[in-house]
């Protein structure tokens, strides 16, 4: 990241390392411009995006072909594993197109650089921050559409008389909010509220905050549902075991996934906030060893949780042809 002193003009967050004289600005490289050519980046940078590239590029090949062995299954119940695949399918897909496309293609530094909205090479880095948005928002959209279920089959057990809003609609409102944040921080960066930075900013505490509150709500509703399908096995002679150490799986890996997303997105915020504290300015926050460690522990955590969930889906179905019996229904006897 470069550590240049930028003109102060006044307008947008983020930008401005500190005042220069006119002709010294005159001679200085625009903020988002490389000094020389290609923008630096390291072999084992560029080695590191391939891998990642390639393993997200595998999760999307798997999910699109058992989300077409789900679709022509039919059924209710796997309509909701097959939109599982889709969210798979779509997180994968948005990761896999922004690692092996070359950082150098897209954005000024490997390493982001604060760009203010319009100024040189700005929808480059439009472009890759809207990429890892909604690859973000697809991957958080899983889980939330998990919760969303356990909630709504609680409550159906609980509270057998009540009646309840469809899982499909809770899901798709909690969706429309989470993509309203993600419009907002688009409206904040193109009205030049703040740089670059800024949009990664947004993203880093919306999504810590986010992880946080999954970690909560993946504990909760894992316990009691836990409870619920074992009394409802002693009480109907069915052995709920598999069902009960899928659900274990998904809490236990979800929780290290989020836990570990919140501690590295917290603190992605913190270095952010604190260097624009001291200077007015983001740039220089992270290190270019600082951000490829942050790369390489938010991504491959990314990849384990999306292979995980396709065994965790893919163990459900063999255990089901294989003469698994279904919980029955309270509701239906």
């Amino acid at each position: 990241m470069s550590d240049a002193s930028y003109p102060s003009t006044g307008d947008g967050l983020g930008v401005y390392g500190g005042s220069v004289g006119a002709a010294d600005a005159a001679e200085q490289p625009p903020p988002s411009q490389p000094e020389a050519g290609r923008p630096p980046e390291t072999e084992a940078e560029e080695y590191s995006d391939l891998l990642l590239g390639l393993a997200f590029l595998l999760t999307s090949l798997l999910s699109l072909k058992r989300m077409h062995w789900s679709y022509n299954q039919g059924g209710v119940e796997t309509t909701v594993v097959t939109a599982f695949y889709s969210l798979i399918l779509s997180t994968s897909s948005f990761r896999a197109l922004w690692f092996l496309i070359p950082s150098y293609v897209l954005e000024p530094s490997y390493t982001p650089v604060p760009v203010l909205a319009f100024d040189d090479g700005w929808a480059g880095v439009y472009a890759s921050e809207l990429l890892l948005s909604v690859g973000s928002l697809s991957l958080f959209a899983i889980f939330i559409l998990i919760l969303v279920y356990w909630a709504d089959i609680l409550k159906k057990y609980f509270h057998p008389g009540v009646r309840r809003a469809k899982p499909i609609q809770t899901f798709l409102t909690l969706l429309t909010f989470l993509l309203l944040t993600l419009l907002l921080n688009t409206l904040l960066f193109l009205t030049r509220t703040y740089t670059s930075d800024g949009m990664i900013l947004f993203d880093s505490l919306t999504l810590g905050l986010t992880s946080l509150v999954c970690v909560f709500e993946i504990s909760i509703f894992s316990h009691r549902f836990r409870t619920v399908l074992r009394t409802l096995g002693a009480i109907n002679q069915v052995s709920t075991e598999s069902q009960v150490r899928r659900i274990v799986w998904i809490t236990v890996t979800g929780n290290v996934f989020f836990l570990v997303r919140a501690v590295l997105e917290l603190s992605l915020s913190l270095l952010l906030l604190l260097q624009y504290r001291s200077s007015s300015s983001f740039a220089g926050a992270m290190t270019p060893s600082q951000w490829d460690m942050y790369i390489l522990a938010k991504h491959w955590s990314e990849v384990g949780i999306v292979g995980l969930m396709l065994y965790i889906l893919q163990s459900r179905f063999s255990q089901d042809r294989r003469g698994y019996r279904k919980v029955p229904d309270v509701e239906g006897g």
